[in-house]
């Protein structure tokens, strides 16, 4: 059965199938919650010309609790979601004009990837540094860099994500900073940090402090937003690098909410309260090749969430309920053979990721098994979601294959293999979510949780159980010599170092010394959030491993447990 409620064809609900909708009180709620959100003014009907219906099935309907079907009633026929493309390469100014490239080309939010030494806290001179500038992301040292990075965008109308992690709050200063003396004040700003430390233990490794630390500063930045940038999501807890790790849909599904529990957890410790932060609180997910487990997975996402957030923790907004999440197709799917498949996987992704309710979605680009994404393959990305978008009406429908038998078993399915793992780390905890991550970080839970399901994947594609096209399947003898590449020089590093150079000679050397005193004496006293502090160093042109070292004197540094 079905619901149209565009004007031009609105059905009866006797040609629905309903009895009487009229005495179908969640449909009625439905329906106030649809009539009063702003529909985009395309014709909602099939290429045939054949009207359709905004949901199909029973209650409850998109926008109601729990969310299964998705977190807004009208869901993708008042808003698409937004179009992110993730960038980042080389100088400041390099990915600037990247930046330019891909929001003239129609994308809606740009998303910033950092070089490798920015991502582990480390300068561009240090030693640590050496031959890995630029190389992966964007090299951001001080100010000077995100003054250069966000030049000539207006950080009032563009929502920006920054994927960082242990340095989080110094690259959140920055951006502040930028924006304050650009005339935009931090209420106004809207986008993403991801800042999801945990998940840094158990899959990608770049960690600064030991955790309860490190989720101290989590939780100073959950505070600072929720005071200072109401439209800015402090922490978008990420499933993306478990997966890419080697985790299955069930583990990535299940260890990313657990770390969500555990956030909720601190910043309830800590005495704030959960329908103002909670609703600030997003996802990051992965969207893979096996099409109906993804959208399962989003599906039960939603739905665990909404119960938790309400039945344990309290929320009673529904909007701290709401798993509202960003999706990027799988980069561990990509193959450097014959890369030009990987349009077609990228595509089923972004798909899976559609039809799964996604807010917001990266696309590979298909070169990256070879180098960072070229200016070309970059631009296919993009334009492979607005094919999604426009064109083969799937933003028509919410939920559109909500009901269907497969569909339905897959999301109980994760659900029951995520309740099971919330049920260990509960038992680990004592009770506590929060203690119980921390218990599976220290002894190796998650880690050989992944690192076994990695292992069965790549013994099963060795073995040619699960065909890898182009890979251990339809492979070709004689593929063409790929297109121009996307390399990063020596030269970007030697640029880079001279421009740290520069900002050290020409800054007020006194001013920063007395900026990080303070920044490691407000460390120091666990009831003084370190932002403040952290945004007066950043305004001085202190370096971010300055900054990173000023807090590590107190707070040490992270040494993974050996696991045999």
């Amino acid at each position: 059965m079905g619901l149209h409620m565009t004007e031009q064809y609105a059905a009866s609900p006797e040609s629905q199938g309903r009895r009487d909708v009229g005495d179908d009180e969640a449909y009625r709620a439905w329906k106030a919650a649809f009539d009063v959100a702003v529909l985009r003014e395309v014709p909602f009907e099939t290429m045939s010309g054949v009207p359709v219906d905004a949901v199909y099935g029973d209650a409850p309907y998109p926008g109601q609790y729990p969310y299964t079907r998705g977190v807004h009633a009208s869901m993708y026929r008042s808003r698409l979601w937004t179009m992110r493309m993730f960038a980042g390469f080389g100088t400041a100014e390099d990915t600037n004009a990247r930046f330019k490239q891909l929001l003239a080309a129609g994308g809606t939010g740009l998303s910033t990837a950092f070089d490798m030494p920015t991502l582990m806290g480390r300068d561009s001179d240090s030693a640590w540094a050496l031959g890995e500038v630029g190389r992966a992301g964007v090299a951001i040292d001080t100010l000077a860099d995100m003054e250069d990075l966000f030049a000539g965008i207006d950080l009032a109308s563009v929502s920006t994500s920054m994927t960082i992690n242990g340095p989080a709050a110094t690259l959140l200063a920055m951006y502040v900073v930028v924006a304050e003396r650009g005339g935009v004040a931090p209420s106004a700003l809207h986008g993403t940090i991801q800042n999801d430390i945990l998940k840094e233990y158990q899959a990608q490794k770049e960690y600064l402090y030991p955790p309860r630390p490190s989720m101290r500063v989590v939780t100073d930045m959950v505070k600072f937003t929720t005071a200072e940038m109401p439209r800015w999501n402090p922490v978008s807890i990420s499933g993306y690098h478990i997966r890419e790790a080697g985790s299955t849909a069930a583990q990535e599904l299940a260890f990313t909410l657990a770390n969500g529990f555990a956030y909720v957890e601190a910043a309830l410790a800590e005495g704030l309260d959960i329908d103002e932060f909670g609703k600030r609180l997003s996802f990051f997910f992965n969207s893979h090749v096996d099409f109906f487990e993804e959208i399962g997975k989003f599906r039960a996402a939603r739905r665990i969430w909404a119960r938790w957030m309400k039945e344990r923790y309290g929320a009673t907004d529904e909007r701290a309920m709401l798993c509202r999440f960003h999706t990027q197709t799988a980069g561990v799917s990509l193959t450097a053979q014959q890369p030009e498949v990987n349009i077609a996987r990228v595509a089923t992704q972004a798909l899976a990721a559609v039809l799964g309710g996604t807010q917001s979605l990266h696309t590979d680009s298909y070169d990256e098994a070879l180098a960072l994404p070229s200016e070309k393959a970059a631009r296919i990305a993009l334009r492979t979601q607005q094919v999604v978008a426009h064109e083969t009406g799937v933003t028509n429908v919410a939920d559109p294959l909500g009901g269907a038998p497969y569909v339905e078993w897959m999301t109980d399915e994760m659900e029951r293999q995520a309740e099971a793992v919330f049920a260990h780390l509960d038992e680990l905890g004592n009770g506590s979510m929060l203690e119980g991550v921390y218990a599976g970080i220290d002894n190796g839970y998650f880690v050989g949780a992944i690192a076994d399901s990695a292992y069965r994947f790549e013994r099963e594609v060795n073995a040619g159980r699960r065909i890898i096209v182009g890979v251990n399947a339809f492979t070709d003898s004689d593929d063409e010599p790929q297109a121009a590449l996307l390399r990063i020089g020596q030269d970007t590093e030697d640029y880079q170092r001279k421009r740290l150079d520069t900002v050290k000679t020409q800054r007020n050397a006194g001013a920063v010394h007395d900026a990080l005193v303070r920044l490691t004496a407000d460390a120091a006293e666990p009831t003084v959030n370190v932002m403040p502090a952290i945004i007066d160093a950043v305004k001085v042109y202190a370096t971010e491993e300055e900054i990173a070292s000023a807090m590590e004197s107190v707070f040490g540094t992270y040494v993974e447990n050996a696991i045999v």
